[in-house]
């Protein structure tokens, strides 16, 4: 059995949301498989994704941390495709090869059928503007419910589309976020002047609509980490889950979403969602 391991290279740069728990390469080169750490100024190796014999795939939000076990809201996928297993498999050649975030995700997005459902693989950076794209067309093409789990929601077309469907009023929207990444995110907003437009947007997006928010223990060396980590969008039949935040950092870093069309998967994961908002009070901005 051959086994290889790709793992995220700390960079020492700020970045826009708390960043994954810091592995220790040398700890991780110790083990007896071949490994490489993944650089990339600023963004990060995200993904959280195993193929298995090239034709099994698991793959969502959770780290491989036991704060993420057992701490965190998490999400994860678990598909029996050669045809999904191919394309993860493309794009972690990608990350082997080059051992850069910025040279990942050149990865055909066309769709899969999985057990009669449409499944469409999308990897960022490459993909990573169209993916956005895609998330906030079908936020504002939603009929009947918009559901959404994410730490932050940064991300331009994305805010701003499902600003604009919460104060339409037409579509059943609601999410659950982690109110103390949204905290820090308005001071940075506030402070560099930049994304000025985004703050309204967002404070009705998660205002207006019923988001509740976890208080997590804001970032720090050594500190626990116990975010709302999950990150899935449910419009109407469609579910998009895996390791992206819906940010504009999302967009950038190495990280993967699997788009689901079916119905089934798609009340589970609004049910989810559901659970997780009522354990938290609603969002006061």
């Amino acid at each position: 059995m051959t086994v290889r391991l790709a793992f995220n290279e700390d960079h020492r740069r700020p970045v826009p949301v708390p960043p994954p728990p810091e592995g220790d390469p040398s700890t991780i080169d110790e083990l007896d498989v071949p490994t490489r750490g993944i650089t990339g100024v600023p963004d990060l190796m995200h993904h959280k994704y195993v193929i298995r014999d090239g034709r099994a795939l698991w793959s969502g939000s959770t780290n491989w941390t036991q704060d993420s076990w057992s701490r965190q809201e998490n999400v994860v996928v678990t598909v029996e495709s050669r045809e999904l297993a191919a394309r993860f498999t493309q794009d972690f050649e990608q990350l082997w090869e080059t051992r850069r975030v910025e040279r990942s995700g050149k990865v055909d997005s066309s769709p899969v059928t999985v057990d009669g459902h449409e499944v469409r693989p999308w990897f960022s950076p490459k993909r990573g503007e169209r993916l956005a794209q895609r998330i906030a067309a079908a936020i504002g093409h939603a009929r009947e419910r918009v559901r959404i789990a994410s730490p932050v929601i940064t991300s331009g077309p994305i805010l701003g589309t499902l600003a604009e469907v919460v104060a339409d009023g037409q579509v059943d929207v609601a999410g659950i976020v982690d109110l103390t990444q949204i905290e820090e995110v308005l001071r940075q907003w506030e402070a560099n002047g930049i994304a000025t437009w985004k703050i309204p947007a967002l404070r009705a997006a998660i205002t207006r609509a019923p988001f509740s928010g976890k208080r997590s223990t804001p970032y720090a060396p050594g500190s626990v980490h116990d975010y709302m980590h999950a990150k899935v969008t449910v419009t109407d039949d469609t579910v998009f889950a895996g390791s992206f935040n819906l940010s504009h950092s999302g967009e950038l870093n190495a990280e993967n979403v699997l788009e689901i069309a079916d119905a089934d998967l798609a009340e589970r994961m609004a049910a989810f969602v559901d659970e997780i908002r009522s354990r938290y009070p609603a969002v006061a901005l």
